[in-house]
């Protein structure tokens, strides 16, 4: 497996059967293999997870499937307007938190997200992927303790289907606006799941953070691969 980090949240994955293109919204997307499917994700309508220039991925010689969170309107004025066709359409699936779809290559898990849309669980080849999107213990310092509270409970509870599973690669917000408590996410993350190789994202540029969330947690070091730069290439085994 290889995984090139393209941006932010954004992450192209390439394994034997098919490629997984994660949230991309910024930075240059490698050349994509055409004989194998390609799986499209955005997990939600935020302009940082999802740009509709994703669609323009769809043309003759590649298969093609998008799956997206289940905010992401395809309407026939958003189709309209983002230049989808009725063609690219019909390979569009949105899903909602509980969701599955299996394909000959892929066994696709949604779960729901504690901001919007969802986050993906991608079984291929044997190796289980997993984009959090939005999906985070959002913890912020100032806010009402009431909804911080809220936020911890729904978190726990949608987090809950991934307790003692095991995940080669796990996509997860390391975020640095919420200092410290940015933290939690991940760390509980890493707890409930097992997760053989972390990558942070939603960084907003700030890769050293990934080291204060090693000094924060020193066992996760081994498992937290760190990321310097849009375009960084990981060959995983």
């Amino acid at each position: 497996m290889r995984v090139v980090f393209l941006g932010h949240s954004g992450f192209l994955a390439e394994l034997p059967s098919a490629t997984l293109l994660f949230d991309w919204t910024e930075g240059e997307l490698p050349a994509i293999r055409p004989e194998v499917p390609l799986y499209v994700f955005a997990s939600h309508a935020h302009s940082d997870h999802f740009r509709p220039e994703i669609f323009q991925l769809d043309g003759p010689g590649r298969e093609v499937r998008f799956f997206l969170g289940h905010d992401i309107k395809l309407s026939p004025r958003n189709l309209a307007r983002w230049g989808v066709s009725p063609e690219t359409a019909e390979r569009c699936q949105p899903l909602r938190g509980g969701e599955t779809r299996a394909l000959p290559e892929a066994h696709i898990e949604a779960l729901p997200s504690t901001d919007e849309g969802e986050a993906f669980l991608v079984t291929a080849d044997g190796v289980t992927l997993f984009h959090a999107g939005d999906l985070n213990w959002w913890h912020w310092e100032g806010e009402d303790p009431a909804w911080n509270r809220n936020m911890e409970v729904n978190f726990k509870r949608y987090t809950a289907p991934l307790a003692g599973r095991r995940i080669d690669l796990a996509m997860l917000p390391l975020d640095p606006r919420l200092g410290e408590d940015g933290f939690r996410g991940p760390g509980y993350f890493l707890e409930t799941a097992e997760i053989r190789r972390f990558l942070p994202m939603h960084q907003w540029g700030e890769f050293s953070f990934t080291r204060k969330f090693w000094d924060r947690f020193p066992q996760y070091r081994e498992q937290t691969l760190e990321i310097t730069a849009p375009g960084q290439r990981f060959p995983l085994p």
